[in-house]
């Protein structure tokens, strides 16, 4: 075996087809990285000429101008293969202290282990001990098992298989995600394939929604960026709302309402009059009402969009075997059409549409408490079916000194944060 560094095109034959490569190990993010700072490495292993092992790893300052090097979703390496691991790890070290390295921080596309729909441990399936081991062997230090979202990658995710076709996997949606998704259509809302003219909308409607969420947002630039080195990997996917769809769809409803009142009506006039249809008659009112307010707002807003307004985003990204839903966003006023539903659908269908494996959407926490602060976006995928993904984590590698001081000072940072 010879540790060597890859070029591009090597790295990229390695990793195609690799069951472990992630969008975050490609040379698109690799040149992504680069014009945002970052030194980029790519390393690996080869055996009789062919790469047996690699990795894309980021090289960024830190304090006091000290390196550290990053791997995202990598190693790209057997976990299981503890001679081949060793030896890997072993040139690592030698070769990141030869360019001033105090640290690697790895967290590999490695499932520790595959759960229920409701979080909870699948007897039928082992956890992936052995990996974990053979990197605490070597030195790893592990950060543990996070349950919220407070590490550089989502260790908890929500991922299905497309193992059938797409109608047999919708018939096991939940009831409410295939309501949900036909109130869309009904509605008026509409997806479309985004371009890099659509960047703008899509950076102000996640930035909108991760002040909601309080969530972490990128800016514009760094869409643009993404874009302009990443576009054959991304989709953007918009929700649109048709305004006369919507309008008309709404007039049904009243039209509905109005008929329903008129048939209670007919009742009291033919039977004795009871609470029963006392109640029947008030709730006939109430969706009148409801039903003309709304009518008033799809009028105003046939009037101000004629042409239509966009109102949700969807970003994903083909991913290895997967297809990822990244980040996903509604403007706030329009959260009643639910539009992330018929983006998720959509995703899905372009997954089955390319011939792959997995959708995976993304990350979620390890907290399943209905009660929590993040359950509603767990609920919220969990309709569509499929399991709870843990991966094994987050793990530093100590290659000088310095590293003992730079985990003294992140303490006190995070210490002064609170």
């Amino acid at each position: 075996m010879k540790f060597c560094t890859l070029t591009e095109e090597e790295y990229r034959k390695f990793l195609e087809g690799n069951p472990m490569a992630s969008f975050m190990q490609t040379v698109e993010l690799s040149h992504l990285k680069k014009e945002l700072g970052s030194t980029i490495h790519f390393v690996g292993i080869k055996k009789n000429g062919k790469v047996i092992a690699g990795s894309m790893i980021l090289e960024d300052s830190t304090i006091f101008h000290q390196k550290m090097f990053y791997a995202p979703r990598g190693l790209i390496v057997d976990y299981h293969d503890k001679e081949l691991l060793t030896f890997f790890t072993k040139e690592l070290k030698k070769y990141i202290k030869k360019h001033g390295g105090f640290i690697l921080t790895i967290d590999p596309n490695v499932i520790y282990r595959v759960r229920t729909s409701d979080g909870q441990i699948d007897p039928n399936d082992s956890a992936n001990e052995e990996a974990i081991h053979n990197l605490l062997s070597l030195g790893y230090q592990h950060h543990g098992f996070n349950i919220y979202l407070d590490s550089r990658q989502a260790r908890w995710c929500y991922r299905f298989t497309l193992d059938e076709d797409y109608e047999s996997k919708k018939a096991k949606f939940s009831k409410s995600t295939r309501k949900n998704i036909d109130f869309c259509i009904k509605k008026g809302l509409m997806v479309r394939e985004g371009t890099i003219d659509d960047l703008k909308v899509m950076a102000e409607i996640f930035e909108l929604t991760s002040k909601r969420r309080d969530f972490f947002s990128r800016s514009l630039d760094y869409y643009q960026k993404m874009y302009k080195h990443m576009k054959n990997l991304m989709t953007i996917y918009i929700a649109y709302l048709d305004p006369n769809i919507y309008y008309e769809h709404t007039l049904e409803l009243l039209e509905e309402a109005k008929k329903n009142y008129h048939i209670v009506l007919e009742k009291m006039e033919k039977d004795m009059v009871g609470s029963k249809l006392l109640a029947q008659k008030e709730t006939a009112l109430k969706q009148i009402d409801k039903y003309q307010k709304e009518l008033e707002k799809a009028e105003k807003f046939k009037k101000e969009n004629p042409k239509g307004k966009d109102i949700g985003c969807l970003l994903s990204l083909r991913s290895g075997n997967e297809y990822l839903t990244l980040s996903s966003g509604v403007l706030t006023e329009y959260r009643q059409f639910t539009p992330k539903y018929l983006m998720y659908e959509h995703h899905i269908k372009e997954a089955y549409k390319e011939g792959f494996q997995y959708c995976n959407f993304y990350g979620i926490t390890g907290d399943f408490d209905p009660n929590g602060k993040y359950y509603g976006i767990y609920e919220f995928k969990k309709g569509f079916g499929g399991n709870v993904i843990e991966y094994i984590g987050e793990f530093d590698l100590k290659i000088r000194s310095f590293y003992y001081i730079y985990k003294v000072l992140k303490k006190v940072k995070k210490w002064i944060r609170r």
